[in-house]
């Protein structure tokens, strides 16, 4: 049995900053990438940011240059810096994780506002 805890989310002003972080616990042989997805009110979830275990990225295009993606292979722990937030980027954001054997795995979600 594995977990993803995402936290970090919160209600920020547009142009501010939030770290987000999720947190794999359980029995854990290895997770290959990881991921951060979002899904606004009314919309489908999206990728935001993924990372291979050798810390390879992917950006979806919207965001490039705005978030930044990083994972602590020793914590089990993916992050995702977002700066320059817009009104835009608010919606609920989910840690996914790809372990070994147990497949694939989504958080609970974190929810992010922000207000202009």
């Amino acid at each position: 049995q594995v977990q993803l805890v995402e936290s970090g989310g919160g209600l920020v002003q547009a142009g501010g900053s939030l770290r987000l972080s999720c947190a794999a616990s359980g029995t854990i042989l290895r997770i290959n990438t990881m991921a951060w997805y979002r899904q606004a009110p009314g919309k489908q979830r999206e990728l935001v940011a993924s990372i291979t275990s050798s810390g390879s990225t992917n950006y979806a295009n919207s965001l490039k240059g705005r978030v930044t993606i990083s994972r602590d292979n020793g914590k089990n722990t993916v992050y995702l810096q977002m700066n320059s937030l817009k009104p835009e980027d608010t919606a609920v954001y989910y840690c996914n994780g790809d372990f070994v054997v147990v497949g694939r795995v989504w958080g609970q979600g974190t929810q992010v506002t922000v207000f202009s």
